[in-house]
């Protein structure tokens, strides 16, 4: 019985693949986080980014802390808009962990954190509106 308890589980898990849409909305909320550090660094002034051409070529399924997670890879073209121009960067690779939370109607994206030392690695979660 438990055996088909976890088939059952790791079946629903692949059906819950994160979309290209919820991707999306995560590699901004990861910019974002960036966004804000370097406004306190650097005082820019950020008017905002744009997200096209987004490209996802690998999605693994994993766990997170006893829940099913993706690490998910590929690229995207970021348009970053500053006050008298924008800048263009192409194929910006990136990687992103996904995690679905146990009623599977929301996400959150996972960072490491990279001030903790332990292993396994303590993850900081971000829910994906």
């Amino acid at each position: 019985m438990a055996i088909l308890l976890v088939l059952l589980t790791a079946c629903g898990t692949i059906g819950l693949l994160p979309t290209s849409q919820l991707v999306q909305k995560a590699i901004a909320l990861q910019l974002e986080q960036t966004q804000k550090q370097l406004n306190q660094k650097l005082d820019l002034d950020f008017q905002g980014w744009e997200i096209k051409h987004l490209s996802i070529t690998q999605e693994q399924p994993l766990s997170v802390e006893n829940l099913p997670a993706f690490r998910v890879r590929g690229t995207y073209d970021l348009i970053i808009k500053l006050p008298e121009r924008q800048l263009t960067q192409l194929q910006q690779q990136f990687e992103i962990y996904l995690q679905i939370q146990r009623e599977g109607k929301s996400w959150r994206l996972l960072l490491p954190d990279k001030n903790s030392k332990t292993t396994p690695a303590v993850w900081r979660s971000y829910l994906i509106l």
